[in-house]
C-alpha cells in the first residue's frame, strides 16, 4: 500500500506539471485580467477596497509600485519574495506566468506552493499610475473543506484497506495452516487425513490434490502393512511345514512311503517359497523398466497354445473344458514376458474355476492398431470392490479362498506391469458365481 501510494503520488505530480499547471495558469490569468479592467476606473481608495473584497473571495494579492512599496491582501503568504526585475517587467506590460513557469518540484506541486513567485502578475493603472499586481488562489480558503474531506477519505481508505487486507490474509493463511498441520501428520506417519477446505479457487484445488495424495499414501501404507502380513504368512507357513516335517523325518519309525510323502511336502513348500521370492524380484525389476527389452516378432496364437499345453495337467485334473479360438497373429514384444502374462491369466482361471467348468481363449484381430486377447472362465467371479484393486501388488480379494488355492497376490500386478510396458491395457469384467473375463489389448509395434 505504501509503495502504491508513493507511485500514485509521483504519477499524479507528473500529470499535474504536464497538464494541470498550464490550465491553472490560464484560469488565474483570466481572473486577474478581469480585475485589471475593473480597477482601471477606480480610485486608489476604491481599488484598495476592491482588492480586499477579491481577497475575501479566496485569493491572495500583492501590489507593488516599483519603488519598493508593496501591500498584501488576503491570507499571508509563506514566501513573500519576488525579484525587482519581475516587478519592473510587469509594470512595463509583460504578464508574469509564475504558476506555469515555476520549475518542476518532485514532492510539492506548484499549485499548492504558497509563494508569491507562484502567482500571476499583470500591470494595473490606478489614478494614472502603473502598478504590478500579483494574484494567486488562496488554497486554504478555497479548498479547506475539500482537504478535510480528502483527508478523511484517504485515512478511511487506508484504515479499511488494512482491515480488509488483514481479513483476506487470514482467509488465505487459514488453509495454509491446515496444510501445515496435515503435512506434519503425514511426516509422523498419519495418512488418514480429511482437510476441511471447501473452496473453488487454486487453494481449493490444492486441497483436493493434497487429499488425494494423503489418500494414496494411506492406501500405500495399508498395502505395505498388508504386504508384510501376506509375505510373513506366505513365508512362515512353508517354513513351519518344512521345520515340522524335518523333525518328523528324524524319527526312525517311519515307513519308506511316509518318508517319501513328507519329503514331497517339504519339496512343495520350498517351491512355494522360491516362487514367491522370484515374483518379488520380477516385480521389482519391472518397476525399474520404462520400456520393453529384447523385442521380437512372434506368433501370439502359437504362444497361447503352448501355455495351454504346459498347464494341461492342471485343467485336466479339475476336468475343465478348454475352448480355444485363436488364429495366427504376429506382434512385436518381449516373448518371455508375454508368456508369463498368459501363464498367470490362464493359471488364475484354472485356480478359480470349479470342477467341470469351462475356460475360453479367443483372439480378435479385427482392430487396426492393436490385437485383443480374451481369456474367459466360468469360475467363482470377482466382486466389484475387489475388481478395483486386483492389480495392486500383494492384494488378495478373498483371503480365505486365496489361501486355500495358494498365491502371493503378485501375479496380476506383474501381468499389468508387463502389459503396460508393451503400451497395452488390461480390463476385467466379472460376476460372482458366473465367471470372469480378462481382455488384453496390445498394440502392433
Amino acid at each position: 500500500m505504501i509503495l502504491s501510494s508513493v507511485l500514485t503520488f509521483l504519477l499524479s505530480n507528473v500529470f499535474y506539471h504536464a497538464y494541470l499547471k498550464p490550465y491553472n495558469d490560464q484560469k488565474v490569468t483570466i481572473m486577474i485580467q478581469h480585475v485589471q479592467q475593473y480597477t482601471a476606473v477606480l480610485s486608489y481608495q476604491e481599488a484598495t477596497s476592491y482588492f480586499q473584497n477579491v481577497a475575501a473571495l479566496g485569493y491572495q494579492l500583492y501590489i507593488n509600485d516599483g519603488e519598493g512599496n508593496g501591500h498584501f491582501y488576503g491570507s499571508p503568504l509563506r514566501g513573500k519574495y519576488i525579484s525587482s526585475s519581475v516587478i519592473h517587467n510587469v509594470q512595463s506590460g509583460t504578464i508574469y506566468h509564475g504558476i506555469e513557469q515555476r520549475p518542476h518540484q518532485l514532492f510539492v506541486t506548484g499549485f499548492f506552493e504558497d509563494h508569491l513567485m507562484n502567482s500571476i502578475g499583470i500591470p494595473v493603472t490606478i489614478e494614472g499610475k502603473t502598478y504590478a499586481l500579483f494574484m494567486r488562489p488562496d488554497i486554504e480558503k478555497q479548498f479547506w473543506e475539500m482537504r478535510i474531506f480528502f483527508s478523511l477519505l484517504l485515512g478511511g481508505t487506508i484504515m479499511f484497506s488494512m482491515v480488509f487486507v488483514t481479513i483476506s490474509t487470514r482467509y488465505v493463511v487459514k488453509p495454509i495452516r491446515i496444510f501445515t498441520r496435515a503435512t506434519r501428520k503425514i511426516a509422523e506417519g498419519q495418512y488418514n487425513i480429511q482437510l476441511d477446505v471447501h473452496r473453488k479457487d487454486e487453494i481449493g484445488t490444492l486441497a483436493q490434490h493434497f487429499s488425494k495424495m494423503a489418500e494414496s499414501l494411506n492406501r500405500l501404507e495399508q498395502m505395505r502393512q498388508e504386504f508384510v502380513s501376506n509375505v510373513s504368512h506366505e513365508i512362515q507357513s512353508p517354513l513351519t511345514s518344512i521345520q515340522g516335517y524335518a523333525q518328523v523325518l528324524r524319527s526312525q519309525q517311519l515307513s519308506p512311503e511316509q518318508r517319501t510323502h513328507y519329503l514331497s511336502i517339504i519339496e512343495e513348500e520350498s517351491r512355494r517359497m522360491s516362487l514367491l521370492s522370484k515374483q518379488m524380484l520380477t516385480l521389482a525389476a519391472l518397476d525399474k523398466e520404462e520400456s520393453i527389452t529384447d523385442p521380437q516378432s512372434f506368433d501370439i496364437a502359437e504362444q497361447l497354445q503352448q501355455v495351454v499345453k504346459t498347464t494341461e495337467w492342471q485343467w485336466r485334473e479339475k476336468d475343465l473344458a478348454i475352448e480355444i479360438d485363436v488364429e495366427s497373429a504376429f506382434i512385436t514384444g518381449n516373448k518371455d514376458l508375454l508368456h508369463q502374462v498368459w501363464t498367470n491369466l490362464i493359471t488364475n482361471s484354472i485356480k478359480f474355476t470349479e470342477f467341470g467348468g469351462t475356460i475360453s481363449i479367443h483372439i480378435d484381430t479385427s482392430y487396426h492398431s492393436y490385437i485383443c486377447i480374451m481369456i474367459e472362465d466360468t469360475g467363482i467371479g470377482i466382486s466389484e470392490e475387489d475388481i478395483k484393486r486386483i492389480f495392486e501388488p500383494y492384494y488378495k480379494g478373498d483371503k480365505s479362498r486365496n489361501r486355500e488355492r495358494g498365491g502371493s497376490g503378485l501375479g496380476l500386478a506383474i501381468t499389468k506391469k508387463i502389459i503396460t510396458l508393451h503400451g497395452g491395457t488390461i480390463d476385467v469384467t466379472s460376476q460372482l458365481g458366473i465367471g470372469t473375463q480378462f481382455s488384453v489389448k496390445i498394440p502392433y509395434l
